[in-house]
């Protein structure tokens, strides 16, 4: 089965597929409505695989990524001046060995929520729980009770993994009391006819601006 290990140096590309981002959407959030009038950014975006789930959503997406991968605009999240609140949500799925730096500088950025997509061991570090956990948990963790396959720099429908993934909300409305949901068995109603299609390269696809 594929488990996902980088070395330290790695740009860690593993694209989320998009039926994990529309369980977030469909199963955790669920507001859709109020999404249509909001704004999100993707800081992690890769080859745009959930931006483009996003703008199905949201009223404008802006995605970025520290690599050039033909989408998005070329920016590192961790150092880019971004100001406080400069966007209503932050989603991503950060690289795993940078998950906690783009978790702390998300809930600066973001005016109402930050969606991190990580594995499940990430809430078991002390050096996070510290840094994180101790003052700042997430309102909702909601885990995956389906298996979330992810390869190295490409979507891949027939992928097997033994990693469990999760996805962890904070909410600046929502009282600080951790809660703990299950994302219920959705692949097959969430995924969409193209989902998986090769990304076309001739051209760079922009974030999409108001």
């Amino acid at each position: 089965m594929s488990q996902r290990i980088e070395a330290p140096d790695s740009l860690d590309d593993f694209p989320t597929p998009p039926w994990a981002t529309r369980a977030l959407i469909e199963h955790v959030i669920r507001d859709k409505s109020a999404l249509a009038e909001i704004t999100c950014l993707e800081p992690a975006c890769g080859a745009g695989h959930m931006a483009k789930v996003l703008n199905e959503y949201f009223s404008e997406v802006h995605a970025a990524d520290v690599s050039d991968y033909g989408y998005g605009q070329i920016r590192d999240f961790l150092s880019y001046p971004y100001s406080a609140g400069a966007y209503d949500w932050v989603i991503t799925n950060p690289p795993f060995r940078l998950a906690e730096d783009f978790v702390l500088r998300a809930i600066d950025v973001a005016r109402v929520g930050v969606a991190i997509l990580a594995r499940t061991v990430f809430l078991e570090s002390a050096g996070r729980y510290r840094a994180i956990f101790e003052h700042s948990p997430p309102n909702v963790f909601a885990q995956f009770v389906e298996r979330v396959p992810m390869v190295k720099g490409r979507l891949d429908k027939s992928a097997t993994t033994a990693t469990g993934y999760c996805w962890l909300i904070w909410q600046r409305q929502r009282a600080v009391v951790p809660s703990l949901v299950w994302i219920p068995p959705c692949r097959k109603v969430l995924e969409r006819a193209g989902d998986y299609d090769a990304p076309k390269i001739s051209a760079r696809e922009p974030a999409r601006v108001a």
